[in-house]
């Protein structure tokens, strides 16, 4: 049973403005994105472009896919090492979205672009995954394999061997960030749980995803503890 459940969640979401692009990076340009099209339909050679989601891609894809099948990404795993300050998150409060790391493997699903789309939901995409300019290279190709077959798909952050984009965070300090941060977007915890129960319901079990939970849930429990002690000892001064 998982243990970080919408009543907690409910407990991380709070009404948090728009600041704008996060410090220090640059917002990805119309011309930049429609490159990145470019680039990407000379790279498909004429093929269908498949799509790999392996988190909020599958609960909210934002396109009508003409297909989708179960895929595995060998050679990566789904980790929370995306720090952020947007979105789900503030610079007072960053939290931790996820990305695609090296070794072992990921399933998920993929999508199918349709002929008649294809060009404006690529766009869309790109404009909705990668926002700025420095990450432009987190958008790649990888090797998949479904029932019918093993081919190629396209999935967004998977990280590189540029340093600083993504780090691996230890699990009790992603559990704190993730417990403690919110954005416009929603939570991080709200993420998360999100991401675990359509992995559920593909019928995806991702073991390392189950213990951030839990820990999430505790930390969230512990929060809530520590200003309930606060709020009774205020009100016993007044």
């Amino acid at each position: 049973m998982m243990q970080l459940t919408p009543e907690l969640v409910a407990l991380t979401i709070r009404d948090v403005r728009d600041d704008g692009p996060e410090p220090g990076w640059t917002p990805i340009s119309e011309a930049e994105i429609d490159h990145l099209v470019e680039v990407i339909e000379s790279e498909a050679g004429g093929e269908p472009i498949w799509i790999f989601a392996y988190g909020s891609l599958i609960w909210n894809p934002e396109f009508v896919a003409a297909g989708r099948q179960r895929a595995t990404a060998y050679g990566w795993h789904r980790s929370f090492s995306l720090k952020i300050e947007r979105w789900r998150a503030t610079t007072a409060q960053p939290g931790l979205m996820l990305a695609l790391e090296r070794g072992g493997q990921c399933d998920g699903v993929v999508f199918l672009l349709s002929d008649e789309r294809q060009r404006q939901d690529l766009r869309a995409l790109i404009a909705r995954e990668i926002r700025y300019s420095e990450v432009k290279d987190m958008v790649r190709w990888l090797s998949v394999k479904t029932p019918i077959g093993v081919g190629r798909a396209l999935t967004f952050w998977a990280s590189g061997k540029r340093a600083g984009l993504t780090k691996p965070v230890p699990f009790e300090e992603a559990a704190q960030l993730i417990a403690g941060a919110c954005g416009e977007g929603g939570s991080c915890a709200q993420y998360l749980r999100n991401t675990i129960v359509d992995l559920q319901a593909e019928g995806i079990h991702d073991r390392n995803l189950w213990r951030l939970q839990a820990l999430v849930a505790a930390e969230i429990s512990a929060r809530q503890d520590a200003a309930l002690v606060l709020q009774d000892g205020l009100s016993a001064v007044g």
